[in-house]
């Protein structure tokens, strides 16, 4: 995957945890389940950049 790819991923990943953030303000009953799914979209953009710039560096991702 080229890296820009890999921006836009990270780009999408992000703006669906701050959707979920936002739609946890205005629905009280489904707050924990929007956050909760916010904080793994985020782990999701962390985890492909990791990947990425590991690649980069020449390390598998294995060995960190």
């Amino acid at each position: 995957m080229t890296g820009l790819a890999i921006i836009e991923n990270v780009r999408r990943y992000r703006a669906i945890a701050s959707l979920c953030r936002q739609a946890a303000t205005f629905r009280p009953v489904q707050r924990i389940s929007l956050l909760t799914q916010a904080e793994e979209w985020e782990q999701r953009a962390l985890v492909e950049l990791e990947r990425h710039f590991t690649t980069l560096n020449g390390c598998p991702a294995s060995e960190m």
